[in-house]
């Protein structure tokens, strides 16, 4: 794994998007609504070659116990687990207005459970919302199915009823396993928790076992985070998330309750990342791009050496770059060239559907130039180079006259060693993968026309 020098760390410290999408979703408007994303799914419905294309699903799940202070989810806190079963009513009628315009049966390869606490429900409402899903769409064996876990929320008895309905892929929240920072974030979970739940986990078959990490939090040191990663890699996941802590306590009222005083500077945080980078590669890891980590082994590695990495709302994906039918309060989906999110409060979701209407309120049509960007941006986000004459013959464009500007901004990037131009195209070098989304912002002409980039997170 390539050393990266403080320098480049200190010069990349600022704010982009982690580009799930592009458009980003703070580019949908509330012009494309429910109607125009019925159309789209109409659209698919009708197209054999659409129709033959696998799905993905994700269902977001918005409860939660307790409220951890650095959360910027869509949540809704309580202990009332009565709400799940109101919620699963209604995800019943989103599912079935969903299907009657998409069809019914069609192929799932990826399912995931977001939230929120997934894990909220209990057994029996986790075996009604798989039999809701189930008797819609055709679930396709070896898929992944994939269910975020809280630690707090689950036992052993717990995760093989996860097998049992399906399930062969976890991630498991940890953030951090120091005691004074699980105090100040609201989260306290012992490792040796987490530790027999995976232990638990392996041995109940699962395929692939993730840990989310951030760092950044308050009360963390360089120090204290060198104790967790020293954890991390004797628990051996699968595959780790780590992530940066965006503070942003006027967009998100739960971070309010964090000490501004005691977040790390912006040292401490570049060297919790440069120190985890040498932790994981000591341990074998995999650097597969943009916050993941994974085993040689693991499928998201394998994608990754064999050029087959895709992104989605979830992030890093092995699965071809397929429609997603987005279910739940807020959730984001993806049909054809659109872009669609529902209701992001219960009351309206519930009142778009009790009115017999799909719950979007929001969303975008791609334009050609919208189109041709993604493909730009996807590329290099997932494989880390392109060859123009690729964009050039599904675009129909000239690519270093379409993108004069952009070239001119990546010769810059050149020279400080982060990508490599050719005449036939653009490599992220092995520097530059730590700084993919520096390189992909070159291309967002959403992004260069307003330059407030203060709402998205550090790309460090």
């Amino acid at each position: 794994m390539s050393v990266v020098s403080p320098d480049l760390l200190r010069r990349f410290d600022l704010n982009g998007p982690r580009y799930t999408s592009y458009p980003t979703a703070d580019r949908f408007v509330e012009a494309f609504a429910a109607d125009d994303y019925a159309q789209a799914l109409s659209q698919r419905h009708g197209g054999a070659a659409a129709m033959a294309l696998p799905l993905s699903l994700y269902v977001h799940i918005p409860f939660c116990e307790s409220l951890c202070y650095y959360c910027a989810c869509n949540k809704i806190i309580t202990r009332h687990h009565g709400k799940a079963d109101e919620y699963l009513r209604y995800l019943g009628r989103e599912i079935d207005l969903q299907v009657a315009h998409a069809g019914i049966g069609q192929v799932v390869s990826q399912l995931h459970l977001g939230g929120g606490t997934p894990t909220f429900l209990n057994d029996m409402q986790l075996r009604a919302l798989m039999a809701l899903l189930r008797r819609s769409f055709s679930f396709t064996p070896g898929g992944e199915y994939s269910i975020e876990i809280d630690p707090r929320t689950v036992d052993e008895a717990r995760l093989a009823v996860l097998a049992e309905l399906g399930f062969n892929r976890l991630s498991f929240g940890v953030q951090d396993f120091d005691p004074a920072v699980q105090r100040a974030v609201h989260r306290v979970q012992p490792a040796e928790q987490v530790f027999g739940l995976v232990d638990a986990a392996r041995s109940k078959g699962f395929e692939s076992i993730n840990v989310d990490l951030i760092y950044g939090l308050p009360m963390q040191t360089p120090e204290s985070f060198d104790r967790t990663l020293e954890q991390v890699t004797a628990l051996r996941p699968d595959r780790v998330a780590l992530y940066a802590y965006a503070h942003l306590p006027e967009r998100f009222k739960p971070q309010r309750r964090i000490a501004t005083a005691e977040l790390p500077d912006a040292s401490a945080k570049m060297a919790m990342f440069s120190r985890s980078l040498a932790a994981f590669d000591a341990a074998g890891y995999v650097y597969v791009g943009m916050d993941h980590f994974a085993l040689p082994g693991d499928a998201l590695a394998v994608a990754k050496r064999q050029g087959r990495l895709h992104r989605n709302f979830q992030g890093y994906s092995t699965q071809p770059d397929c429609d997603l039918i987005a279910l739940g309060v807020s959730a984001i989906g993806r049909v054809g060239a659109t872009y669609s999110q529902n209701a992001k409060t219960l009351e309206e979701y519930y009142d778009h559907l009790d009115q017999g209407r799909l719950p979007v309120v929001r969303g975008l049509a791609l334009s050609r130039d919208d189109l041709l960007r993604r493909a730009v941006i996807m590329a290099l986000m997932c494989q880390g180079q392109l060859q123009f004459e690729s964009i050039e013959l599904a675009y129909l464009v000239d690519f270093r006259s379409y993108f004069a500007a952009e070239m001119e901004a990546l010769a810059a990037l050149a020279d400080q060693g982060l990508v490599r131009l050719s005449d036939s195209g653009i490599e992220v070098s092995a520097q530059g993968w730590f700084f993919v989304r520096a390189v992909a912002m070159v291309f967002d002409r959403y992004l260069q026309a307003d330059r407030n980039r203060a709402r998205f997170s550090k790309i460090i």
